[in-house]
């Protein structure tokens, strides 16, 4: 299952892609759905995709501090791609949740292809 190109635009993140951008950055993302309590990405671990929360709650937590908390339309994951390839925190759910998945292979074409979407990703928590 993948999110619709009207779904997307509805992320603050996507809203200015032009119809056709939004069909084929759309088409690059998985969605799945993940219970309350489960981890979504592992501080330390190898990663390689990058996700967009669409549905739900999720926390950021770096050793043993939580930083951040995540809600629909917040973005992770990004750092281990434009990275050293390792997670820098973990995230877990905190309700049930419907993320959107990338692969990084994806995501390098999303930096081709569409720069400055690219550079807002990037500089997004700094």
């Amino acid at each position: 299952m993948r999110p619709s190109p009207e779904e997307l635009r509805s992320i603050s993140l996507f809203a200015g892609l032009e119809p056709a951008d939004l069909e084929q950055v759309a088409s690059w993302f998985a969605a799945e759905e993940r219970d309350s309590g489960a981890t979504l990405i592992r501080q330390g671990a190898s990663g390689y995709a990058f996700y967009v929360l669409r549905k739900g709650t999720a926390t950021v937590i770096q050793g043993d501090k939580e930083i951040r908390q995540l809600g629909p339309g917040d973005f992770f994951g990004e750092l281990s791609i434009i990275g050293d390839g390792h997670r820098t925190a973990t995230v877990k759910a905190t309700s049930h949740v419907t993320v959107w998945s990338m692969f990084g292979t994806r995501f390098r074409s999303l930096e081709q292809q569409f720069p400055d979407l690219a550079e807002r990703i990037r500089t997004a928590y700094v």
